[in-house]
């Protein structure tokens, strides 16, 4: 029995064909896993089944979900099927939801909107969707706005307004990216009872092909605005029939290649670092209540050497990682670089020069109206040098990461998300520093990207002696990049050491509970040609 049924779909932009003849079948109860590199059409292909097209684009072909074919729609039409018969989850929560609406009234639209509901009913009724994603009433009232929620809980709220009108096809665009390891376990849990429960069909879209293997019953691979190879996930995963996928498991095994340069010399010492918030106060007199986000935080990072911070989200990971840019203040202990304090407010800007950051999100950190050259030109104001020296030292930073000097009269939009991640490290780089915080440097970036700016890191790191505080939720890429790990629960460092030594024997059980929730290919589907 087919749910839906997509016939050589079809897709240009003002001319520019961007999908090519994409045919493909979902069956009601099951879940259909469709991956593939950014830019390859993945979720444009999911923005035609929503009439959800930019401006300017052409579609052709037929998509037919229970009898209506979705392609054949007005606009009008379309408005009643969105939300009704097919839901849509979105990567990134907090862009997906209104932040001046509590959580209750955004789940309760769709009701409302729709007309299944009165307003009064449609809270009742989003009240259960909430309760059902694991967000109780108890704890997370319909009064609760987005910003007073983690990362993982906004992603349910989304998931409570996907399913509000228990559609019958349910589109999840990279639903965990941006989640660590334990969280993004529960989503894809709750994505499977939903399935299981409903009888809904789910189109995931990923990158990740780990995810993929433990949650799909069908997969399919994209290239370029086609589909390359589909079939059953453990015979696609066995087979790996097409170049392009046998390319893609590759780089998602990939390791770069690492020189031994790491010393004995302390580089960054953190020793007994406390941090605490004050909380809103519940009454007008006494104290305001205080959260200790970090407690007692102590470790030292070598020169040259590579040193991973894992947990979950809200471990402290941030706050403390703050502290030690000197961005905030600690209520005790002490963070010395090279022998110098660390004090919010009182740093030197040579000091500053040499700790430079790169974020997880490199658009979101650059001005989009500056050109590429004056964006990396930005950290001189640390360490002045002359006009021509600069703009030799950021031609000679963007031709390091794998760009040109022409680049550096372009604006940072003309450029694919790897390509902004090489800029964002090449502004790390321009003056000198000795210590490059990488704070979920790759985690939004699809399998063969992550792959290139890994080697790159490892071959900076190698040319320039840098030392690495690597800050992620994704524990393959803590295992291939660094030296030693540090494992972070509620404030505190509860396990450290060897990397290897640390995920191949975990002491302690917050640890093996961050290995045991990481998505893995069952090994009897890989055989040796996946990593050539």
């Amino acid at each position: 029995m087919s749910l839906l049924k997509v016939e050589n779909l079809s897709l240009s932009i003002h001319g520019t064909p961007i999908l090519h003849g994409v045919s493909f079948e979902m069956a009601p109860g099951r879940v259909f896993g469709l991956v593939g590199e950014s830019g390859s059409g993945k979720s444009l292909t999911a923005f035609s089944l929503m009439g959800l097209v930019p401006g300017g684009a052409r579609v052709a072909g037929r998509a037919v979900l229970a009898g209506t074919d979705l392609l054949a729609q007005t606009e009008a039409q379309m408005c009643a099927i969105r939300g009704r018969d097919v839901g849509l989850i979105f990567q990134e929560p907090m862009t997906a939801l209104n932040p001046v609406q509590c959580i209750g009234d955004q789940v309760a639209e769709a009701l409302v909107i729709h007309g299944a509901a009165t307003r009064d009913k449609a809270a009742g009724i989003a009240r259960e969707r909430l309760n059902r994603v694991g967000l109780t009433e108890d704890r997370f009232p319909l009064t609760r706005f987005p910003h007073e929620l983690s990362g993982g809980q906004r992603q349910r709220v989304c998931i409570a307004m996907a399913i509000a009108l228990r559609p019958k096809l349910l589109i999840a665009d990279e639903p965990t990216t941006a989640l660590d390891v334990t969280t993004q376990a529960q989503i894809l849990d709750l994505l499977r009872g939903l399935v299981a429960e409903d009888g809904m069909g789910l189109l995931l879209i990923t990158h990740d092909l780990a995810v993929v293997s433990g949650v799909a019953d069908h997969v399919a691979v994209m290239q370029a605005g086609r589909l390359v190879e589909e079939g059953p996930t453990e015979a696609l995963f066995r087979e790996r029939r097409h170049d392009y996928t046998r390319r893609l498991f590759a780089a998602s095994a990939h390791h770069p290649e690492r020189a031994a340069i790491a010393t004995d010399t302390p580089l960054l010492q953190v020793q007994d670092v406390r941090r605490s918030y004050a909380l809103p106060r519940k009454a007008l007199l006494g104290p305001a209540p205080r959260v200790e986000a970090v407690k007692g935080v102590s470790f030292t990072l070598n020169r040259g050497e590579s040193l991973g911070l894992v947990g979950e989200s809200g471990c402290g990971k941030s706050t403390l990682t703050r502290a030690i840019l000197g961005l905030e203040p600690v209520q005790g202990g002490s963070i010395r670089l090279d022998g110098v304090p660390v004090q919010a407010g009182a740093m030197t800007d040579a000091l500053r020069a040499q700790m430079q950051v790169v974020f997880q999100d490199p658009y979101g950190s650059f001005n989009p109206r500056w050109k590429v050259g004056r964006l990396v030109a930005e950290p001189f104001h640390l360490a002045p040098a002359p006009q021509a020296e600069q703009r030799d030292r950021v031609a000679a930073a963007l031709e390091e990461v794998g760009l040109t000097r022409d680049d550096m009269e372009k604006y940072i939009h003309e450029f694919s998300g790897g390509q902004r991640q090489r800029i964002a490290i090449a502004r790390a780089l321009i003056v000198r520093p000795k210590l490059i915080v990488l704070d979920e440097a790759v985690s939004a970036l699809d399998v063969r990207v992550r792959a290139q700016i890994l080697d790159l890191l490892a071959a900076l790191q190698a040319s320039h002696g840098l030392s690495y505080l690597f800050i992620s939720h994704d524990l393959h890429v803590v295992r291939a990049i660094t030296d030693r790990v540090l494992v972070m629960q509620a404030g505190q460092i509860v396990e450290q050491g060897a990397t290897d030594t640390v995920f191949s024997a975990p002491q302690h059980p917050y640890t093996r509970q961050l290995i045991a929730a990481t998505p893995v290919i069952p090994t009897d589907w890989m055989t040796d040609d996946a990593l050539v």
